[in-house]
C-alpha cells in the first residue's frame, strides 16, 4: 500500500529533528523559526514528541503563533518523561518503527532539520520508500549552517557510480532558511509510482 495522506484533510507535515541541547544555537533558532513559519501557515506539525534541542523549539515556535504540534513518542521515551507537555496531542506509541511510520502517514510532506543519526535515518528511509514510489509527496532539506553538504555531497556520488539515477536527485529541495519552506513545498516536482521503473538501475 501506498504511503498517502488523503485520509487526513488537516494540511500537515513531519519533521524530523534533534533533541540536543548541544549543538550550535542556529539548530535551535532555525527550529524555532520553522515552527513559527509553519503555524503561520496554518500547517500542523508532526514531529518526535520531545521537549529539548531542536524538537522542543520547534514546538515552542509553533506553539508561540497557536499552532497545533502533534508528538509521537514512543513508550520508553515516555517513561522516562522526554516528552512535550505543552503540545496540542502527544501520542504514545510502542517503538520507533511505528513513530516514523505514523509521522510519514499524518503527514504531506517530510521537513529534516539537521541532527544526529536518528534524523539522518529517518530522513534516508523518507527518500528511501519516495525512491520505491511508496512516499510520494515532497521532501525539504532545511540546510543550517550547510549542515546537509557531506549528505548532499553523498547522494550525489551514488548517483554518479550509477547506485542511484539522476531522476532521484528531484526526491528532495534544499533551502537555507526556515521561511523557504512553504515555498519549497510548494513548488516539489510531482512524484508518482512510475518512479519504480527507475527504481533500481
Amino acid at each position: 500500500m501506498n504511503i498517502t495522506n488523503e485520509r487526513h484533510l488537516e494540511r500537515s507535515v513531519c519533521v524530523y529533528c534533534a533533541s540536543s541541547g548541544s549543538s550550535h544555537p542556529e539548530y535551535r533558532e532555525a527550529a524555532y523559526r520553522l515552527g513559527v513559519t509553519l503555524a503561520e501557515r496554518g500547517t500542523a506539525i508532526i514531529y518526535g514528541g520531545g521537549a529539548v534541542g531542536s524538537m522542543g523549539a520547534l514546538a515552542d515556535g509553533a506553539l508561540s503563533k497557536g499552532g497545533r504540534v502533534v508528538g509521537i513518542l514512543p513508550r520508553f521515551m515516555a517513561d522516562l518523561e522526554w516528552g512535550h507537555k505543552g503540545i496540542s496531542e502527544l501520542q504514545i506509541v510502542e517503538d520507533m518503527r511505528a513513530r516514523k511510520h505514523i509521522m510519514l502517514t499524518r503527514s504531506q510532506a517530510a521537513i529534516a532539520l539537521p541532527g544526529g543519526s536518528g534524523t539522518l535515518e529517518e530522513l534516508l528511509e523518507a527518500i528511501t520508500l519516495k525512491r520505491l514510489g511508496l512516499y510520494l509527496n515532497p521532501i525539504v532539506l532545511v540546510n543550517t549552517r550547510g549542515f546537509f553538504n557531506p549528505l548532499l555531497a553523498l547522494l550525489a556520488h551514488a548517483v554518479a557510480e550509477r547506485f542511484m539515477d539522476e531522476r532521484h536527485l528531484l526526491m528532495w529541495q534544499v533551502v537555507a532558511q526556515p521561511h523557504e519552506v512553504p515555498a519549497a513545498l510548494d513548488a516539489a516536482p510531482a512524484w508518482t509510482v512510475e518512479a519504480r521503473k527507475f527504481a533500481a538501475l
